[in-house]
């Protein structure tokens, strides 16, 4: 006898009594970060009929922070993956699993009835549904909660951030996606039908024209066919686009998170500036002296060393915000802002102020080559003090960061420039002499940090950087 396909073998085992199913244990969709509300399946790093023990690695997961390997809570033998390699936003708690018993029959596993896809509605059931008056809605956009008197339907996540950014009701439309599924494509069509009925009611109301002589046309059928604005066609790709065509890209989790969290500080968060200019000739000459006896360090380690132990110095400006107030924090640690393909994150370099320059350089370098594999653990980009960000390399002279909340500074560093200054010699004499100056501004949380502390902490830092024997110090 052919065995069965595993989808429906519950029901078929119940029904034609053939097999006896195996009970299966559900792998969840976890959450692996404070933030995440969905997850991507990456790669399956374990196959079916393969033995899982505890701790065992079961797949890779992109979250809204990078990706992360998922290890298995239970032991017995992967029976069946549920989401694919490939598979996107994955809602948490979704089956994306299932594990039984080993010495069990893998192959005949149960699957739960609850994640069979529901049949389309009927064409009858549907009218009928369309047919009964609507309650007033509460929330201007529908999730997918059942409401009584409408059309029960689920989104697709486009389709969803379509309405959402939109304020449309998806509940006026019928999907047109196989399963009864409300496709992107029908949340553009409404769209669309919003825009044209706003043109519409835009139009100045034509006068009417004056009465007609007994046999003269009318103007009304003129203005009744008056063209209505043309709304410009979503680009399909393969072909030429035409002007005021555009291009939606997809936007990953990580990409998602970060404009939550940046449009969450700038609205939220009440941000001051202060820029100071640093000297950094001492540590460029003390950094050339390292590398003689082949240290390797760089001008962005000595800055994490001089912020930690000028927080050291200052823990008042070591703070987070928690909702109520300012919460001191007992650890320095600092958060290094690293660009990747998927996004900024900010890997975390523990204890700061304890580690030398050194190794503080290993650190850094080893979570910056983390972060760009995409392999940083939750632990090693979650939490932080104080964050730095160094945009020096690719020539930017000066710019301002955004707070990563619920920190309350920021630091933006520029590059390293040559200028001239006067000083004045030993003798009273005034000369001209090269200075290598390097522009930071910190961006801070009046609510924590006003303006008299941040001006303070600048200038302990610049008193750090410009004189780097003090960092043995702190």
């Amino acid at each position: 006898m052919a065995p069965l396909n595993s989808t429906g073998l519950a029901e078929k085992c119940s029904l034609l009594g053939l097999l006896t199913c195996t009970p299966a244990v559900k792998i969840l969709m976890p959450a692996l970060s404070p933030t995440m509300e969905e997850g991507n399946i990456v790669k399956w790093l374990k196959q079916e009929g393969e033995t899982v023990n505890v701790g065992d690695a079961l797949c890779e997961i992109e979250t809204d922070k990078a990706v992360v390997t998922m290890e298995s809570s239970d032991d017995g033998i992967l029976a069946k993956i549920m989401k694919e390699e490939g598979s996107k936003n994955v809602r948490l708690g979704t089956i994306i699993g299932l594990l039984v018993e080993e010495g069990e029959n893998w192959q005949q596993v149960e699957i739960p009835s609850e994640t069979a896809d529901a049949p389309p509605l009927s064409p009858a059931a549907a009218a009928a549904a369309a047919a009964v008056p609507s309650p007033a809605i509460v929330s201007p956009v529908p999730k997918i909660e059942q409401q009584p008197g409408k059309l029960h339907f689920r989104l697709s996540p486009a389709a969803r951030n379509i309405l959402e950014t939109h304020g449309l009701d998806a509940h006026h439309s019928t999907p047109s996606g196989p399963r009864g599924i409300f496709t992107k494509e029908d949340a553009l069509k409404l769209l669309d039908q919003k825009k044209k009925s706003k043109s519409i009611e835009a139009q100045p109301m034509a006068s009417l024209p004056p009465a007609q002589p007994t046999g003269m046309p009318s103007a009304a059928p003129q203005l009744a066919r008056m063209p209505r604005p043309a709304i410009p066609p979503v680009s399909v790709p393969g072909q030429r686009s035409s002007v005021g065509t555009f291009t939606e890209i997809p936007a990953s989790n990580v990409r998602r998170v970060i404009a939550k969290r940046l449009t969450e500080s700038k609205t939220t968060i009440p941000h001051s500036y202060a820029t100071a200019d640093c000297d950094l000739g001492a540590v460029l000459k003390l950094r050339q002296e390292l590398a003689k006896d082949n240290v390797k360090v760089s001008v962005n380690d000595f800055i994490i060393k001089a912020t930690a132990s000028t927080l050291k110095q200052m823990p008042d400006v070591n703070v987070t915000w928690d909702g109520e107030g300012p919460r001191q924090l007992q650890s320095i640690d600092i958060s290094i802002a690293v660009a990747t393909d998927r996004g900024l994150i900010t890997p975390i370099i523990k204890d700061a102020a304890t580690k030398g320059v050194q190794e503080i350089a290993a650190s850094a370098k080893a979570l910056a080559k983390r972060a760009r594999d995409g392999k940083l653990r939750p632990e090693e980009y979650q939490g932080g003090s104080f964050s730095i960000s160094n945009l020096g390399m690719f020539g930017i002279r000066s710019f301002i960061a955004v707070i990563n909340p619920p920190q309350a500074c920021i630091l933006a560093v520029g590059r390293t420039r040559t200028e001239l200054g006067i000083v004045v010699d030993e003798e009273g004499n005034e000369k001209l002499q090269q200075h290598q100056l390097m522009t930071v501004t910190l961006s801070s949380d009046g609510r924590m940090v006003n303006d008299e502390l941040a001006s303070k902490f600048l200038e302990s830092l610049k008193a750090n950087l410009e004189n780097p024997v003090r960092l043995a110090l702190c």
